[in-house]
């Protein structure tokens, strides 16, 4: 079971704190120097398992505190088929959307899963797809849509109901969430949309679905054009 941490609950906890170890160790990976990455040996493409996993290892331990993705909460085949239909519209739209007024940064192509010699290196690929399609929409949604939207109506976010979220927590943790991102209009539109899902069926895993399938159409894609910018 999640600890209490100040006057967070265990709930609060165990949708928080995946997201913020993940966070907190991308800041920690893109701060290690190149030169002592270097003399240890160590392939810094490698260190996003080392992100990633121990958020996987908290969402899969604290499982059980995430009653509302329970298999009885799950979307109907009708529902299903809509996050599914979302999913794939966001991934269009997103990778129309990176003209550089749209960027809140410059876009670098951060992790190429690439041998010297062009030839694309699986295992790394494999790695990056676990992550965005397995842990990050799980992830993310526990925090932005279960915890901050709903807490943002009112600090006992447990009670509020999905579909009584008002207009100003959907706008302000769609705003945070992103800040979390470089392709900003990109994102605004996908945290609207995952917001309203959420909002309109009840479920969270009807968001989850959606973002799983945007990320897994836009890693896919990634890896067929070799646009490493997008990752």
């Amino acid at each position: 079971m999640p600890p209490v941490i100040g006057n967070f609950s265990p709930a609060a906890v165990a949708r928080c704190l995946p997201f913020a170890l993940f966070m907190g160790l991308l800041a920690v990976r893109g701060y290690l120097p190149d030169a002592w990455l270097a003399e240890w040996g160590v392939d810094r493409r490698w260190l996003y398992g080392l992100q990633v996993l121990p958020s996987a290892l908290l969402l899969w331990l604290w499982r059980r505190e995430f009653g509302e993705l329970a298999r009885q909460n799950w979307p109907a085949a009708r529902e299903l088929l809509q996050s599914v239909g979302v999913g794939i519209a966001l991934f269009l739209i997103w990778i129309q959307l990176d003209a550089p007024w749209m960027q809140l940064e410059p876009a670098a192509a951060g992790f190429v899963p690439v041998s010297p010699d062009g030839a694309l290196e699986w295992p790394l690929i494999a790695l990056r797809l676990f992550g965005a399609v397995l842990v990050v929409p799980l992830m993310e949604e526990l925090f932005w849509r279960s915890f901050l939207m709903r807490w943002i109506e009112h600090p006992q976010f447990e009670r509020v109901d999905p579909a009584r979220i008002g207009l100003r927590a959907i706008v302000l943790s769609t705003f945070v969430f992103v800040l979390a991102h470089t392709l900003w209009l990109a994102a605004a539109i996908a945290g609207l949309a995952f917001a309203w899902l959420y909002r309109r069926e009840g479920r969270l895993a009807s968001a989850v679905v959606a973002h799983a399938v945007t990320n897994l159409l836009l890693g896919l894609w990634v890896v067929k054009t070799g646009q490493w910018a997008f990752w």
